[in-house]
């Protein structure tokens, strides 16, 4: 089924969270744990303007469904980062322009030469880049979704699980278009599916590496995706990735944990 860019772009909307009364948060607060964990996906959806940075220099941008997608797509994560940096305030930990900007800093030459490394490499694979840009939002999207669905499951809270589910639900359509994509520009070209393969197996990491401290990476991992639970949800997003064209056989994320030393 063809997704519907139009309509996405049309009925796009910002997660709401104004009747879900957060301020619950001050008399029944997040443990010490969960809060580590929302600092970590605040920081990587607010990150999403340099992703989206990067990508408008490789020949995504000149693909009309793509260009319209990657602006509303930014547009929504942006609102993710803003209804976590609220959860989070209400906790004291303040996740302003100012810290986002510290840590972008903090990243030093990497952060300035990603745009400059995109370019070349897109120019390299031509055509076909757009292909593996698509994998890769694919993989990072249904991770994305899975984190959020996890945590609102470990946690429970009356007002956290129902936020999460919401932002899970915008990722979820995110999911819909990159996959659909994938599938199309895997089927049509041998080299994409080469390409996509190889970027995958050599140069993924789970969402937020090279962004956060590799502790703060393993964290994550091991809150949410520890345990006989938690890989069941990891399977399930490798099993999804290699039922396209081309990647068969890959287990990218259980992997990923495997050498975190997350245990199963």
């Amino acid at each position: 089924m063809a997704f519907d860019i139009d309509r996405y772009a049309r009925e796009s909307t910002t997660v709401n969270w104004d009747d879900l009364g957060l301020e619950a948060f001050r008399d029944d607060p997040l443990p010490a744990e969960t809060l580590r964990t929302l600092r970590y996906m605040c920081d990587i959806e607010f990150h999403t303007v340099c992703y989206l940075r990067d990508m408008l220099v490789s020949p995504s941008r000149r693909d009309p469904e793509v260009g319209t997608f990657m602006t509303v797509w930014n547009h929504e994560e942006f609102w993710h980062g803003e209804a976590l940096a609220h959860v989070l305030a209400l906790h004291g930990i303040t996740v302003g322009f100012d810290e986002v900007k510290a840590k972008r800093v903090r990243l030093g030459w990497r952060d300035r030469i990603s745009p400059v490394k995109q370019s070349l490499l897109s120019s390299i694979a031509g055509t076909d880049f757009v292909a593996v840009h698509m994998v890769w939002g694919a993989l990072n999207e249904r991770s994305a979704a899975a984190a959020y669905k996890r945590l609102a499951a470990l946690e429970g809270h009356p007002v956290l699980a129902p936020l999460l589910r919401r932002i899970a639900a915008q990722e979820t359509k995110h999911i819909a278009f990159y996959t659909t994509q994938a599938r199309a520009r895997l089927q049509d070209s041998p080299r994409a599916r080469t390409l996509a393969r190889l970027a995958l197996r050599t140069a993924w990491q789970p969402v937020g590496s090279g962004v956060s401290p590799e502790e703060e990476v393993t964290h994550v991992m091991a809150h949410l995706f520890s345990g006989p639970a938690g890989r069941q949800e990891v399977d399930a997003i490798d099993r999804q990735i290699a039922r396209l064209p081309g990647l068969d056989g890959l287990t990218l994320v259980a992997d990923a944990l495997d050498a975190r030393g997350v245990p199963a």
